[in-house]
C-alpha cells in the first residue's frame, strides 16, 4: 500500500488479534471463535431455492434493481419499521452494508472542511469512510450537543455494534428534530434491527420518529444477519427520495450494481419471515449461554440489549481478557477496536454453532 493510501486510513485492526487466535487453536478441543460476527447457520431453503431458480441471468443487472425486489424491500418497511407510503423512488439495493458504509461520504461529495460524526463506540468503518473522502472523523456521545458548524453527515448505529445498546423512540425524535434544525443528514446503521432481546429497536423511518416525512433521513439495513445472507452481498437503503435519487445516479455511473440472483434470493428473503424466526431462536438460546457463564466467570455484561454481541468486561484491560481466554481456547474481539471508550471490554459474538458455544460455556465453567 503506498504512503499516500495507508495515511488515509486506520491500521487494519484485525491482524493484532493473530497471536491470540494461535493460542486459540492450540487448546486441545480447538477454538471457539466469538471475534467476528459473521453467520455459520445454513443459508435458508426458501433464499437458495429463489437463487438457483434465477440463476441463469446471462444480461447485467440494474443497480436499482428489479421491480420485484424493489417492491420486496418496499413491502418489509412498511411491514416490519412500520415506515408510511415507502415508494420505489424511496429505496436502494447496496451491495452489503459495509460498501455504503464506506463510500457513502464520497459519493454524497464531502470532503476537506466537511465532518462526519458517528458514536464514540462504533464499527470502525464509520471512521474509514469519513478518511477516504477527506472529510474530519468526529465522535460523539449525544449527538445534539455536537457543533453542527460543518457537520453533514450524522451516524446513528441502533442497536449498536458492539455495545448491543438501543436508542429509545424518545431519543432518535430528539436528534432527527435536531439534524433538521440544523441541516445534518441523518444516515441510521439499523442492520441489527430485528436482533433485540430486551429492548424492541424503532427505526428512524417509524412515522411517530420522522413524522411521516423522509426529509433528511436514510436507513441502512442488510440481510447478512437475520437471513445468514452475508456471503451473498446485499443490503440496502431506504429514507429521502431525493437524496436516493441522487445516489442511484452515482452508483450507476460506477457501475454498483448486486448479481440478478443474488436479487431474486433478497427479494424472497425479505417475504420470508418464518427462517427469520428460526434463526432469532437460535441466537437467543446461544446469547443466554454465553450470558450465564460470562457471568458465572465473573465478567459483567453492559448494554447487550439486543444485535449479536455481548459487550463484556472483567474490569481490566481488553487485551489482558483477549489473552486471559484465549488461553481457554476462546477467541474474542477487544474492546478498543470501537474506540478508546472500550478499552475495558470486549465484544463476544453469538455466531458460532450451538455445539462451540457450549464448548466455550464448558471452558468458562
Amino acid at each position: 500500500m503506498s504512503s499516500a493510501v495507508s495515511s488515509r486510513l486506520p491500521a487494519f485492526p484485525w491482524d493484532k488479534l493473530e497471536p491470540y487466535k494461535a493460542t486459540a487453536r492450540a487448546h486441545q478441543d480447538g477454538i471457539v471463535d466469538l471475534s467476528v460476527g459473521t453467520p455459520v447457520d445454513p443459508v435458508p431453503d426458501v433464499i437458495q431455492k429463489a437463487l438457483i431458480a434465477a440463476a441463469d441471468s446471462p444480461g447485467y443487472p440494474t443497480v436499482w434493481g428489479t421491480t420485484d425486489l424493489r417492491d420486496a424491500i418496499t413491502g418489509w418497511c412498511e411491514k416490519r419499521l412500520g415506515a408510511v407510503d415507502v415508494k420505489h423512488t424511496n429505496v436502494l439495493p447496496i451491495v452489503g452494508s459495509k460498501e455504503l458504509v464506506a463510500w457513502l461520504p464520497t459519493q454524497l461529495g464531502l470532503g476537506a472542511g466537511d465532518k462526519v460524526a458517528y458514536p464514540r463506540l462504533a464499527y470502525p468503518t464509520y471512521e474509514v469512510g469519513a478518511r477516504l473522502c477527506g472529510a474530519e472523523a468526529v465522535v460523539y456521545d449525544d449527538p445534539t450537543q455536537l457543533d453542527p458548524t460543518d457537520l453533514k453527515l450524522l451516524w446513528l448505529n441502533s442497536p449498536s455494534n458492539p455495545t448491543g445498546r438501543v436508542l429509545s423512540q424518545d431519543e432518535l425524535v430528539r436528534i432527527v428534530a435536531w439534524a433538521r434544525e440544523h441541516g445534518v443528514l441523518i444516515a441510521s446503521d439499523e442492520c441489527y434491527l430485528e436482533l433485540g432481546w430486551e429492548a424492541d429497536p424503532v427505526s428512524v423511518l417509524h412515522p411517530d420518529v420522522c413524522g411521516g416525512t423522509y426529509e433528511g433521513l436514510i436507513a441502512v439495513h442488510s440481510l447478512s444477519k437475520r437471513s445468514n445472507f452475508a456471503g451473498y452481498r446485499l443490503a440496502f437503503l431506504a429514507g429521502d427520495e431525493q437524496l436516493v435519487g441522487e445516489l442511484l445516479q452515482i452508483r450507476k455511473h460506477g457501475g454498483m450494481m448486486t448479481a440478478a440472483p443474488v436479487q431474486a434470493a433478497a427479494a424472497a428473503a425479505l417475504r420470508d419471515d418464518a427462517h427469520v424466526q428460526e434463526q432469532r431462536a437460535r441466537y437467543a438460546a446461544r446469547r443466554t449461554v454465553l450470558r450465564d457463564a460470562l457471568e458465572a466467570h465473573g465478567f459483567r455484561i453492559e448494554h447487550s440489549e439486543a444485535s449479536l454481541y455481548l459487550w463484556a468486561t472483567r474490569g481490566e484491560g481488553c487485551w489482558e481478557t483477549v489473552a486471559h481466554l484465549a488461553e481457554l481456547g476462546i477467541l474474542v474481539a477487544p474492546g478498543d477496536f470501537y474506540g478508546e471508550a472500550g478499552a475495558q471490554f470486549v465484544r463476544v459474538a453469538l455466531t458460532a454453532t450451538d455445539e462451540r458455544v457450549e464448548a466455550a460455556a464448558k471452558r468458562l465453567s
